[in-house]
């Protein structure tokens, strides 16, 4: 079986990719896939939010165990298969790509293919241009102290470093999309 992910990103109009992967591939094989489609370092910490249908994260998926108590389960990406995890259409995940500013992707399964399979992972549409992978601190935060000492209390740092406070939904519909037929 494949999945079909549709990206957007809270911080770029009109970006969008689609990642087709195999239901057997781990969640480290579609953050390969996602890192590749946007020319992003693959060794950067990131990790996966499984979601509620209104992004409330549920669980985490991540690169690497970083000392978390020994109480609470921890899902690893290399150790994690899609299937086990993703169940339904129109699951959400966030895909959270800079840690240390909590900058991500918002993704969502729109599509499973019963009886197909697919080896690697495919990137089947790729639109607009992708937010950088990191941002250089010293700027951010030579802006952040302009804006707290023109402005008193006002931290409203414009959409150039978090992107837009919410997006729509509709950026995930398929439709004006021509999608590449990949198991021909």
């Amino acid at each position: 079986m494949t999945f079909t992910f549709n990206i957007i990103s809270d911080e770029v109009e009109n970006f969008k990719r689609v990642i087709v992967v195999d239901s057997s591939a781990t969640f480290m094989e579609l953050k390969n896939a996602i890192c590749d489609s946007v020319n992003y370092d693959k060794n950067q910490f990131c990790s996966f939010f499984l979601c509620e249908g209104n992004w409330e994260k549920t669980r985490e998926i991540t690169m690497e165990d970083m000392g978390s108590s020994s109480d609470e389960d921890v899902f690893l990406m290399d150790d994690c298969v899609l299937g086990d995890f993703i169940e339904d259409v129109g699951q959400r995940l966030i895909f959270n790509f800079d840690y240390m500013t909590d900058r991500s992707f918002f993704m969502e399964m729109k599509e499973m293919t019963p009886g197909k399979s697919l080896k690697d992972p495919l990137c089947s549409i790729s639109r607009g241009t992708p937010p950088p992978q990191t941002i250089d601190f010293d700027e951010f935060n030579a802006k952040l102290d302009a804006q707290t000492s023109d402005s008193g209390l006002d931290l409203g740092l414009d959409d150039e470093y978090y992107g837009e406070a919410s997006f729509n939904d509709d950026e995930f519909d398929e439709s004006g999309f021509e999608v590449t037929d990949f198991n021909e």
